[in-house]
């Protein structure tokens, strides 16, 4: 970044300024990241026999690489797909340790090392960016995500605690019945057996999806964009959480239809906020959800979805 351009407007002149004024000398990230890689590699194998230091160490060795590749992709696309190459990682590492050496728990691990190591460079980027449109110091904005860190180590397993004490978690008929556990235990099973532990004929589907959707995207690349927004976009979420998060995002979509036709510029400006706002209240709310659970206290109006036998049962 050049801080004086005669090409640059006076206010990304400003900014250039400010951002590159109190920027973050590389001895600190480098010896860090040592720092906290020499810390993972001794505390994780304790935590998880199955997983060596080697193992820990190969992790933050393609961390970089990867972590790059996602906030650079984060930055394009405004997906964050630190999952993604967890998922890679879980692969990789439960062939590597295998069936007899614990190669389930060992991915699952893994899994977990390489998603928050990829996923934290994303989110640290997407800060910086915002610290540089808002005329903010690369360092504090750093702090800050330091000081959210601190506050999620004691955060998180508290809400997990009082999500664990107030529901049935991984209950399948219950509201929490957590699908990913069940999904990334399958994978690290997959991991450890190969292709072969798969259903017959599952991987043919797969790579045959995985060709149609790539196709897909093609044609919406190509058509009019008037036509190509009638397209779907290839999604296989819906399928891992269920009916209600593709509720969710059709109604959502019904909305911003309606919200587009009735007043476009405002549904343009605001649309984004108002989606973040929903989704955020909608993860906030499992915080009084879980304290009225423990009071023991039940909603006046429930509403799900169940089969015909199921709903003939409760008739009765």
């Amino acid at each position: 970044i050049i801080v004086y351009n005669e090409d640059l407007s006076p206010e990304e002149t400003k900014r250039n300024h400010v951002f590159l004024k109190d920027i973050i000398p590389l001895w600190v990230a480098e010896g860090g990241y040592v720092g906290f890689s020499t810390m993972a590699m001794i505390v994780v194998p304790i935590i998880f026999p199955s997983l060596s230091w080697y193992h820990i160490m190969a992790c933050f060795v393609g961390g970089p690489i990867l972590s790059f590749c996602n906030a650079y992709g984060a930055g394009v696309t405004d997906w964050n797909w630190a999952t993604s190459y967890g998922n890679l990682g879980l692969f990789l590492f439960a062939a590597w340790v295998g069936k007899e050496k614990g190669g389930v728990i060992a991915g699952l691990a893994a899994c977990g090392v390489m998603l928050h190591i990829v996923g934290s460079a994303s989110d640290l980027m997407q800060d910086f960016r915002t610290g540089y449109l808002t005329l903010s110091s690369p360092r504090s904005m750093f702090v800050a995500q330091l000081a959210g860190d601190a506050m999620g180590c004691i955060i998180g397993p508290l809400t997990f605690w009082l999500l664990w004490q107030a529901y049935k978690i991984g209950d399948p008929n219950g509201p929490y019945r957590t699908p990913f556990v069940v999904i990334y235990r399958e994978m690290a099973i997959t991991g450890v057996q190969g292709v072969s532990s798969l259903p017959k004929y599952c991987a043919s589907f797969s790579c045959a999806l995985f060709a149609i959707s790539i196709l897909m995207s093609f044609v919406r690349d190509i058509l009019p964009k008037r036509i190509a927004r009638m397209l779907p976009v290839p999604m296989a979420i819906p399928f891992y959480l269920g009916a209600y998060s593709a509720i969710d995002m059709f109604i959502g979509g019904l909305v911003v239809y309606a919200w587009e036709r009735y007043n476009p510029q405002k549904a343009k400006d605001f649309m984004y906020a108002v989606a973040s706002g929903f989704i955020c209240g909608d993860g906030v709310w499992t915080i009084p959800a879980s304290i009225l659970a423990l009071a023991k206290i039940t909603p006046p109006l429930c509403m799900m979805f169940v089969s015909s036998p199921q709903a003939a049962s409760l008739k009765h």
